[in-house]
């Protein structure tokens, strides 16, 4: 099971960043922006959400623009396997914020509530605008209020993981391939050829 969904993981968040053109920040953003966008209870409408933030940008504010497929893969951050957790963590952690202490509630509770809710049997648009009515008729105000910090910190660390990650990947290829310039040099000069100047 932790093979396959490590590849996956791979696959669906790594391999953007690693495909990424232009310079580290940009690629960057775009996972910052994808992180945060994420961390809300909003599963459904997340990318919609995330290509209206690069619109507004891109009209705004062409130069903090970001990498908007970048961006579309990491709303993938969360999904309906971590939705449960994820939004029981928003939800206590809005009490906390508001004071609501006696709201606090064991997750059991809260998980079999949000899969009663997510049963509904709606489908298309409706069932985005279904879903968030219910869980705000459900929790109200604390659920939302409690993503706040959560997309402020985890689109930080997002943006800060990436764009190391980045920087050292580069690095890391520019070497190999400075050692691979370096063997071919090496074997042309054993036999006695002319090395070829590899760098342009």
């Amino acid at each position: 099971m932790i093979t396959p969904l490590s590849r996956l993981l791979r696959y669906r968040l790594v391999i953007p960043i690693l495909r990424g053109t232009g310079l580290p920040d940009y690629t960057a953003r775009g996972v910052g922006i994808g992180v945060a966008v994420s961390l809300t209870p909003l599963v459904g409408v997340q990318m919609p959400i995330v290509v209206g933030i690069w619109s507004l940008i891109r009209l705004m504010r062409p130069s903090w623009t970001f990498n908007l497929v970048v961006a579309l893969a990491w709303t993938w951050a969360t999904n309906v396997f971590t939705v449960p957790i994820v939004y029981y963590v928003f939800l206590q952690t809005g009490n906390l914020m508001l004071g609501r202490w006696e709201n606090l509630t064991a997750f059991g509770h809260f998980s079999e509530r949000l899969d009663a809710i997510l049963s509904l049997d709606v489908s298309g648009i409706t069932a985005v605008w279904t879903y968030l009515t219910a869980m705000l008729d459900e929790w109200g105000l604390p659920l939302f209020v409690g993503c706040v910090p959560w997309m402020i910190v985890g689109g930080w660390i997002g943006y800060r993981w990436s764009h190391i990650y980045i920087e050292r990947f580069k690095v890391a290829r520019r070497e190999r391939q400075d050692r691979k310039a370096a063997r071919k040099q090496a074997a042309a000069l054993k036999a006695g050829q002319p090395a070829a100047d590899n760098h342009h």
